[in-house]
């Protein structure tokens, strides 16, 4: 299955989790850091009352229409003003750990949302892996071990940095989620 073929999997649950959460707000400022074609943002704004103002982030610009920050989103959470924004969204491909850490690293408040997506063989983030208590030796010793559960130890990371609420749908093994850090 190409990338493009996975873009925007189960949509309308994207969408309904979104939408289940945003605050109702006359203007709701966004980040989209994995911003694509911009494909659930848009379908939101159509169901949402007030305005939306997306600061949309990728490594390319797949909407010639649209003005993208194009780059590694990381550069870009690092440096923008977080606390201009409401909501930041991490619709990637696997796992946005080092986006993440930036948030929290760096104080962010507001909602998130993730996608997290671990493949059958796919390895969890040395760094989450680190910050759960595993060593390095460890890690070398036996990396797909502890890659086990990841949707699991993914959790428990998100709890020690204080999210003790987060709203969940998944599908085998991608799972949307969307939580506040306070």
């Amino acid at each position: 299955m190409s990338r493009d073929q996975t873009d925007n999997s189960y949509l309308a649950d994207k969408i309904a989790l979104r939408l289940s959460m945003i605050p109702q707000k006359e203007i709701l400022r966004v980040i989209d850091a994995f911003h694509g074609k911009g494909t659930i943002w848009k379908n939101i704004s159509k169901k949402y009352k007030g305005k939306i103002r997306i600061t949309k982030i990728d490594i390319e610009n797949k909407n010639n229409n649209d003005f993208v920050l194009m780059g590694d989103n990381k550069k870009y959470l690092s440096s923008l003003s977080l606390k201009n924004y409401d909501v930041i969204d991490l619709d990637a491909y696997g796992v946005p750990y080092d986006q993440l850490k930036i948030l929290f690293d760096r104080g962010f408040k507001g909602l998130v949302f993730v996608t997290f997506i671990q493949s059958v063989m796919g390895r969890l983030s040395n760094g989450l892996l680190y910050d759960l208590g595993f060593t390095g030796k460890m890690i070398d010793k036996c990396p797909m071990l502890l890659c086990r559960n990841g949707k699991i130890k993914f959790l428990n990371w998100l709890g020690s940095k204080g999210i003790n609420m987060v709203t969940m749908r998944s599908h085998s093994r991608r799972c949307y989620l969307g939580f506040e850090i306070k």
